[in-house]
């Protein structure tokens, strides 16, 4: 589950934002990209099913990026949530979270137990993991041509390190600028800083890994002031891309146990988190297909 707060870790900057990082080579210049685009263009969403009354998307990985590039392309505007059972769970309890999570173009299943949630329900279900999501998508946009940013990370260094390693992994990757926010609520000052140095980038992709929720409720909020089409929320992807934090290994991921891997390297801050939100989650995905089996028989 990419549901790790980047923030959680004090920033030794919160009375002075760091400067927004720049690469070396300068700006990537957005002549020739219409500067505000049409608000409602953009390709046709995939199916979704709602999982606790989360609208999940039936897709996968090349679908999920072809409709981000079918947006740029379009001009559209949207933003994606690699959603996490912790989102989900959150989502019951803070109507300011839900709104930004229903509020998304896409909320992709990221969790693998949310795949077994909406494959129990009959449907055709496939992961996409934000941090995997990231990395498949930086490689396409090597070849593309796709202007990204980096909004997160724990501090100016890591976002440093993290754009130094995709631009290793991935020669030509375009990341056009990246800014690491302060652990704190942001002046308006700042916000509109960070709205004018993102527009000014010509990005057509903004990376938000600020940990979930605070990814989605800075995508709600800032999505009609940007320029760039899609905004899309990876929550710990930085800190893993970066090299900061091991992931855990693929069998793990496969059984869904990822949070036990977690949970074995951060337990003291993960482990309130995981004994509140997983067997509610489990409970509540039961009365649902409970629900959806009578409904079925009765039909």
């Amino acid at each position: 589950m990419s549901d790790r707060s980047a923030h959680d870790v004090p920033n030794p900057t919160v009375n002075e934002p760091a400067p927004s990082w720049k690469p070396r080579f300068g700006r990537v210049s957005p002549e020739g990209v219409d500067a505000a685009p049409a608000a409602s263009a953009g390709p046709a969403e995939p199916a979704k099913v709602p999982i606790l009354d989360i609208p999940l998307a039936l897709t996968d990985y090349e679908r999920t990026m072809d409709w981000i590039d079918e947006t740029i392309s379009a001009g559209g505007r949207g933003y994606v949530s690699a959603a996490a059972v912790h989102l989900v769970m959150v989502s019951q309890e803070d109507a300011e979270t839900r709104d930004a999570v229903l509020g998304c173009s896409l909320a992709v299943p990221d969790g693998q137990p949310l795949v077994w949630a909406m494959r129990s329900l009959g449907h055709e279900a496939s992961r996409v993991h934000g941090p995997d999501l990231m990395a498949r998508y930086c490689e396409r946009s090597a070849k593309t041509g796709t202007r990204m940013y980096l909004y997160g990370g724990r501090n100016q260094g890591a976002l440093v390190q993290l754009a130094l390693n995709l631009r290793q992994r991935y020669p030509g990757v375009k990341i056009v600028g990246g800014y690491s926010p302060p652990f704190r609520t942001l002046t308006d000052e700042e916000s509109d800083r960070i709205v004018d140095d993102i527009n000014a980038c010509g990005a057509d992709v903004v990376w938000v890994g600020i940990g979930q929720p605070k990814q989605e409720k800075w995508m709600a909020e800032f999505s009609d002031r940007l320029d760039s089409s899609v905004l899309i929320g990876v929550g710990a992807a930085f800190d893993f891309h970066a090299g900061l934090v091991p992931q855990a290994p693929d069998w793990m991921q496969h059984m869904g146990l990822e949070w036990l891997f977690r949970l074995a390297h951060e337990p003291r801050r993960l482990w309130r988190r995981y004994l509140r939100y997983n067997p509610r989650f489990i409970s509540g995905f039961v009365r649902q297909y409970a629900r959806s089996r009578l409904l079925g028989r009765g039909s």
